[in-house]
């Protein structure tokens, strides 16, 4: 039996879809899921030709998560101070402030890793980014005086692990070196003033150093190299839902020389090549500013919902591999799952934007028959 997905749209809106929409989209994908299986469907008009089709003997891959933890402040990565220790790396991060707790997430918006495995969490509502280094068992925040920080909303580390964070408020991005040293911005003109419109997403192709910005208001992607220069634009200001168009995108990622692009406004996800050029597409049953998307080192997309309490993963042909409901985790009431990270292929961080806290998982990759 084939199965038709019903896509459900609401423009122009950031806040979570309403008690009674959810409890009808979860109706609707329960109807759907006794019929058969949902999944994302490839658009076939778009396909990239020359893209090889699978071989029919082709060993399969089959994946899951496993729980590893929840965390949300300094409390659960932090050793036993240590009075050197932690005053050397309050040199690098800044010292906290002793009366207000800036050290405890209050709406993280985004969330990476750099090679050293340090996760950096964007808090909008905490003007700074959070550095949790569990390997080192230490904390820090970056920007805690809101020098350059005003909003941060989005983030990504290159291959030297540098970190450029968006800033809402500026409309820029702010670059730090791995050891959280101002280094300067990425789209800001003389003056003062943006390059960009409204930019909500970045991804850096660590092969190029190659930067791609979403910029939801122009409904465009832009390409830049490491000094800021424009190398192209994807995209259209006005908006479109044809092949390379886009109306709000939301979420971009690099992975195994193809571009992956959240297209919100249009319930898909696009594919190019990391020179811009487009391949295939991929239909999603609802997408909105609140969605996320990742990809891994094989091209695996996940995708959640947090109106569901969802992450689905496809292959990057569309095809679904796994469909987790958080939630169900014992004892840990993890809901709500937003913007999302792999880390080196090997872990997942998901944003739990209900409770603010960042979850991390271990992603389990077995080829089957």
């Amino acid at each position: 039996m084939r199965l038709v997905l019903i896509s459900y749209r609401i423009e122009g809106r950031s806040n979570f879809v309403s008690v009674g929409e959810s409890i009808c989209r979860g109706v609707c994908f329960l109807l759907l899921w006794c019929i058969g299986p949902v999944r994302a469907v490839p658009d076939a008009t778009a396909a990239d030709s020359s893209t090889p089709p699978a071989q029919a003997n082709a060993r399969q891959v089959s994946i899951s998560f496993s729980f590893v933890r929840t965390f949300s402040s300094a409390d659960e990565v932090r050793r036993p101070q240590h009075p050197i220790l932690d005053r050397a790396f309050d040199i690098v991060a800044g010292a906290a402030d002793p009366v207000a707790r800036v050290d405890v997430l209050q709406s993280p918006s985004a969330v990476t890793t750099d090679s050293r495995h340090r996760v950096f969490v964007a808090d909008p509502a905490a003007g700074g980014v959070h550095v949790f280094d569990f390997v080192g068992s230490r904390y820090g925040l970056l920007d805690p005086d809101g020098k350059h920080l005003h909003s941060p909303i989005a983030l990504a580390a290159d291959a030297r692990d540098n970190l450029y964070v968006i800033d809402q408020g500026t409309k820029s991005i702010v670059i730090y070196d791995s050891k959280g040293k101002f280094q300067g911005y990425l789209g800001k003109l003389k003056g003062g003033e943006s390059y960009f419109d409204s930019p909500v997403a970045i991804a850096i192709d660590r092969s190029k150093d190659h930067a791609y910005v979403c910029d939801a208001r122009r409904n465009s992607v832009f390409v830049m190299d490491e000094q800021g220069r424009l190398i192209r634009r994807i995209g259209k200001r006005v908006g479109g839902g044809g092949p390379g168009e886009f109306r709000k995108p939301s979420v971009v990622g690099v992975s195994g020389g193809e571009l992956f692009v959240l297209d919100a406004g249009n319930a898909r996800i696009q594919i190019f090549d990391t020179a811009g050029y487009f391949k295939r597409s991929m239909n999603l049953g609802f997408a909105d500013g609140n969605t996320g998307m990742a990809v891994d080192n094989a091209g695996n997309i996940y995708v959640s919902d947090p109106a569901l309490n969802r992450i689905d993963v496809f292959r990057r042909d569309g095809k679904s591999l796994y469909a987790f409901d958080p939630s169900t985790i014992k004892a840990e009431n993890f809901s709500h799952p937003s913007a999302m990270w792999v880390d080196a292929g090997q872990f997942l961080f998901v944003v739990d934007s209900d409770s603010n806290r960042i979850g991390e998982f271990q992603i389990s990759a077995e080829k089957t028959q």
